[in-house]
């Protein structure tokens, strides 16, 4: 059985979520596992996903509301242990000093770009594995 990657989707917005799995894919790049994405709407169900562990990599949109990936992400990244790594979707590419601030390792742009998306949680899933092995 070929390992698999969980992915954590935060958006308020189904159609955001539905962008991200689209552009993932079952499997963003050859070198990588095929994913397995867990889907949440509010910052209460991301952080009970967080809880129960097992989550690879985080994608939270930016323009989410009431809480904004931006903030999610700086509150799991001072509040959970070994918080996994974040891409985040940001609205304008000006916003990406807000990436920076929240300490997110990744950002592109909404719309998702598929290419560009594929590629940046592809690097994400390598630099998991890599510190996992």
């Amino acid at each position: 059985m070929q390992p698999t990657a969980t992915v954590l989707i935060y958006s308020d917005d189904a159609s955001t979520r539905e962008q991200v799995r689209l552009a993932a894919g079952r499997r963003p790049a050859s070198d990588v596992p095929e994913v397995r994405f867990v889907e949440c709407a509010t910052l209460p169900a991301v952080l009970k996903e967080l809880d129960h562990g097992g989550i690879d990599v985080c994608v939270l949109d930016g323009e989410a509301a009431p809480a904004g990936g931006m903030g999610v992400c700086r509150q799991i990244k001072d509040e959970v242990f070994q918080a996994p790594p974040v891409l985040l979707l940001m609205g304008r590419p000006q916003d990406a000093w807000l990436a920076t601030w929240s300490r997110a390792e990744a950002a592109v742009t909404l719309p998702v770009d598929p290419v560009e998306f594929a590629a940046a949680l592809a690097s994400l899933l390598r630099s998991r594995a890599a510190l996992s092995a």
